[in-house]
């Protein structure tokens, strides 16, 4: 890993997110792996998505996602054979039906979360406590601009 950029150089700074992006891309793929039912990237996010929007009709979670609806359909229905996903009747409209999250989808994400607060932990763990705190600093900053990037609505945009 190349040498932390001074302030300064946004470049370099945003260069080095792009790698910290990808090595953690690489930890979540393998947290993913070690499941009895592992999940595809796009499974993930609406599983995420759904968590967020419980109760959601499917139209709610097709602009969440950002895809189609004949897309999002399957995807949920995926989801639903394995257990991870219901479908019930909507108490707003007797034509729409809202999807939620099975218990067992529930769990899964909790199990996931923790194998990933895990893997992080031992990294964590490496850094000095005084890099621990400007890591936490830097990163709550970060935080911040980023949700701000983020189109409201959608998973990553911490909004119930």
């Amino acid at each position: 890993m190349t040498r932390p950029p001074p302030p300064d150089e946004p470049d370099q700074a945003a260069r080095l997110a792009a790698e910290i992006a990808e090595l953690l891309d690489v930890l979540w793929e393998h947290s993913r792996e070690v499941t009895t039912a592992p999940l595809s990237a796009s499974q993930l996010r609406a599983m995420f998505a759904l968590e967020r929007a419980e109760g959601a009709n499917l139209r709610t979670l097709v602009a969440m996602l950002g895809s189609t609806p004949p897309s999002v359909s399957r995807l949920y229905d995926r989801l639903e054979a394995v257990g991870l996903v219901e479908r019930g009747a909507s108490a707003a409209s007797r034509r729409e039906v809202e999807l939620r999250l099975s218990a067992r989808g529930r769990e899964y994400l909790r199990d996931l979360r923790g194998r990933r607060v895990a893997v992080l932990r031992e990294v964590v763990d490496q850094l000095s406590p005084a890099a621990r705190s400007a890591l936490v600093d830097g990163l709550t900053e970060f935080h911040a601009a980023a949700r701000g990037r983020v189109p409201h609505g959608t998973p990553a945009d911490g909004t119930p």
